[in-house]
Formats: structure tokens, C-alpha cells, sequence
């Protein structure tokens, strides 16, 4: 890479430099990272000890866990960090490797998510054929073909960020190294690389959500031939949970990430980016998982296992 020298480390800014809300956010960040990496390690843990659940919906949702959890745990621990012991320096070197990791893992979920929607056009628009549609190699494959979008685009973000000289200041307004902030930091001219930004987010964000359209119109000209309520009520009570996480994913990634520079507000970003890093990994096991009567039937039989060997110890 083509970097400047003169950059050796990051400060970054953080969300507040007011001393009396270091404690509280570092406690409330905490509590979510927590209950992301339980949610989403106990969801694949469930899944992985029920055969029931060895479907290919929730294969994906295994994916989708384990994506959460690194994309989260590519931020949060470093923010968690700065609210208890003050420390904002980043180094070079780590600023690049949480930007690839949180924007590979980002984009995989982009790709997942449009998996997740293909998978479920295939259980509800054509349940006689879905075992063979969604066999064991289809679903390989997509899960596959989205952590290698994920990675190359990461690759393709970091090398066009990083090649910029980066010697205007080290100091990145953010909590975290995203690209938008660090870009904004250089000293070079960087058009080129903000409309690269811009087109390989647009057409990751368009194929996703053509994908997702596409199925889910299809699935709703299904729903309207049905006459049974309780299908109808089903297949609706799938689409709404999948396309809420679908809006707010997105929704957050086109505000981030879809606009010139000039236009930027990074106390906005940041709000969003609370969002999309630590809020949204939390709340994906709850919408896609732990409302399933499936999902929660497996847990209550672990539990009662569990309580019967903890009382049976002692």
C-alpha cells in the first residue's frame, strides 16, 4: 500500500467526552455485547445440538450469528475499552484490521440476508419442491459465495482507503475506524476512492435488495392465492420479522455509506453506527430465532437437561 508515514497511530474522538457518561455507556455497551454474544453463540449452540433444527433456514441463521458475532466483536470490545480506561489511541495496523473485519463481516450479512430471503420465497412459494431446491450443496454455496463477496469487498475498501495519505490529522471523528471518518482524515484527493466507496455499496446493497424484492413479491402473490388464515398468518409473521431487520440493515448501511463525504454528518454517523455495529447483532438472534416455537422448545429441553445434571452434581 501506497500509505503516508506520517500517520503511525489514530485518536479516535469516541461518542462523548463527558466525564460523567464514560461509566454509564461503558455499563450499557457492555450489557449489549453481552447479550449479542450469548444470543448469537447460544442460538448456533441450540441449533447445532437439535437435529430438528438441522434445516436449511436455520443453517443460514447460524451463518447470520456467527456473522453478528464477529462484526460486533470487531467494534464494541475497542469501545468498551476507550469509556473504561480513557485509552483512544488505535494503531495503524489495528484501525486497517477492524475496518476489513467489520466491513467483511457487514457485507456478508448483506449477502446472507438475501440468501434468507431466496430461502424463504422457496418454503412458501414452493413447499413441494424446497428439499430439493434448498439441498444441503445450494445452501453451501450461498453461504460460500457470501463470505467471499465479503472478504473481496473488505479487501477492495481497505487497499482504496489505505492507499490515500493519510497526513491531514490522526485524529478520526468516530468511536471506531469506519471508512467514511478515516477517509476523511486524508490529505489527498479522494474522489476517485468515494465514488469507488459508492458504486460497490450500491450494487451490494442493489443485488441484496432486488433479490429480496423479487422474493418477497413472489411470496406475497402466494399469500394472497392461500385460504387458509393460519398459512396466510404463518408466511406473514416470516416476512415481517425478516424484512424489518432487512429496512433497519439497510436503511442504516445506505446512510452511511451511500453520500458524498460533503454531505456527512459524523454525529449522525455515529448514532447510526451504534445501530448497525452493536444494536442490530443484539437484536437479530430475538428476531430471527427466539420467537420460534421450534427454537424455543429446544431450549427448554437443554435448560431442564441442564437443571436436572446441576441439581443431580449436587
Amino acid at each position: 500500500m501506497e500509505n503516508s508515514t506520517e500517520v503511525m497511530d489514530f485518536i479516535l474522538v469516541g461518542l462523548t467526552n463527558t466525564p460523567e457518561l464514560q461509566i454509564p455507556l461503558f455499563t450499557v455497551f457492555t450489557l449489549i455485547y453481552l447479550i449479542s454474544v450469548f444470543g448469537n453463540l447460544g442460538m448456533i449452540t441450540l441449533i447445532l445440538l437439535d437435529s430438528r433444527l438441522h434445516t436449511p433456514m436455520y443453517f443460514f441463521i447460524i451463518n447470520l450469528s456467527l456473522v453478528d458475532f464477529g462484526y460486533s466483536s470487531a467494534v464494541t470490545p475497542k469501545v468498551m475499552a476507550g469509556f473504561l480506561r480513557g485509552d483512544k489511541v488505535i494503531s495503524y495496523n489495528a484501525c486497517a484490521t477492524q475496518i476489513f473485519f467489520f466491513s467483511a463481516f457487514a457485507s456478508v450479512e448483506n449477502f446472507l440476508l438475501a440468501s434468507m430471503a431466496y430461502d424463504r420465497h422457496a418454503a412458501v412459494c414452493e413447499p413441494l419442491h424446497y428439499t430439493i431446491t434448498m439441498k444441503t450443496s445450494v445452501c453451501a454455496r450461498l453461504a460460500i459465495g457470501s463470505y467471499i463477496c465479503g472478504f473481496v469487498n473488505a479487501s477492495i475498501h481497505v487497499r482504496g482507503t489505505f492507499s490515500l495519505s493519510l497526513c491531514k490529522s490522526n485524529v478520526v471523528r468516530h468511536f471506531f475506524c469506519d471508512i467514511p471518518a478515516v477517509m476523511a482524515v486524508s490529505c489527498s484527493d479522494k474522489h476517485v476512492r468515494e465514488m469507488v466507496l459508492v458504486l460497490i455499496s450500491s450494487f451490494n446493497i442493489f443485488f441484496a435488495s432486488l433479490v429480496i424484492f423479487i422474493s418477497y413479491l413472489l411470496i406475497f402473490i402466494t399469500v394472497l392465492k392461500m385460504h387458509s388464515a393460519k398459512g396466510y398468518q404463518k408466511a406473514l409473521s416470516t416476512c415481517a420479522s425478516h424484512l424489518s431487520a432487512v429496512s433497519i440493515f439497510c436503511g442504516t448501511i445506505i446512510f452511511m455509506y451511500l453520500q458524498p463525504s460533503s454531505n456527512h454528518s459524523m454525529d449522525a454517523d455515529k448514532v447510526a453506527s451504534v445501530f448497525y455495529a452493536m444494536v442490530i447483532p443484539m437484536l437479530n438472534p430475538i428476531v430471527y430465532s427466539l420467537r420460534n416455537k421450534e427454537v424455543k422448545s429446544v431450549f427448554k429441553k437443554v435448560w431442564g437437561k441442564a437443571k436436572f445434571s446441576f441439581g443431580f452434581a449436587f
